[in-house]
């Protein structure tokens, strides 16, 4: 079955605007265009639609998922295996929040008594299992399952007081990393400082801190693309600078 691009939009709920803007980025064009100019999609465009919602609904940037989609490895059902594994965890993750909303209501109203630290309990799970889904592959590969594991209890473990000075380090160390990037000396004081911090965000998520940890970790950042995308939001050129600026920390 053949659709024009203005079917196409009404069935797969995506604007003319996008799909043109896939079809300009080599993300997903039409088979042909018919004699009067219209854009011409078949089921094997359908089919790659479906594959980019799934990618856009798990957060992955448009260019992330052309290079996905366009690999020479690229496995459909493989993919679509994936997909679900992670939309399953996604949904493990919106019930522990659900469950969280839900008994700190009961907790407001009178009819349960509940820790502050249950009240952190579902962001700290889901923290770790958004983690484990993203990177626990490769982190694993690279420490091994026991030092993940016994990361991962840590983290499970924290108190409120520890998960609000992550989420402060993490702030810190970001518009450290941006103001030393800007002067451009991995060595200057504002980038140490940056390194300095990254090592206190490590230390409450590590069971043990090592430099050569330290700088393994800075380095999967640089040839991850997954990690770099994060580090170039932070600004351009982040991942590179921060890997010159530990290796001068931890030297």
């Amino acid at each position: 079955m053949e659709y024009t691009i203005n079917s196409l939009a009404k069935l797969s709920g995506i604007s003319r605007r996008a799909l043109r803007h896939y079809d300009e980025m080599g993300l997903l064009s039409p088979t042909r265009s018919s004699s009067n100019g219209y854009r011409i999609y078949t089921q094997a465009e359908i089919d790659c639609l479906q594959h980019i919602l799934f990618y856009r609904e798990l957060g992955i940037p448009l260019d992330e998922i052309k290079r996905i989609l366009h690999s020479k490895d690229f496995d459909g059902e493989a993919a679509l295996q994936n997909h679900l594994t992670q939309l399953l965890t996604k949904r493990k993750q919106l019930n522990a929040l659900i469950s969280n909303v839900k008994k700190t209501l009961s907790a407001q109203k009178g009819e349960i008594t509940m820790e502050n630290k249950e009240k952190f309990e579902g962001f700290i799970h889901n923290l770790v299992e958004d983690n484990e889904n993203k990177y626990g592959k490769e982190i694993r590969e690279k420490y091994g399952d026991d030092t993940i594991n016994r990361s991962n209890t840590k983290v499970k473990g924290m108190t409120k007081e520890q998960y609000v000075k992550a989420e402060a380090l993490s702030t810190e160390f970001n518009e450290t990393l941006k103001a030393a990037l800007a002067q451009g000396n991995p060595a200057g004081e504002l980038a140490q400082k940056a390194c300095g911090l990254h090592k206190q965000w490590l230390c409450l998520f590590w069971d043990n801190y090592t430099k050569e940890a330290h700088k393994g970790v800075i380095q999967m950042y640089v040839d991850d693309p997954r990690f770099t995308e994060y580090y170039e939001k932070i600004a351009a050129g982040s991942a590179v600078f921060l890997r010159d600026a530990v290796a001068v920390y931890t030297g």
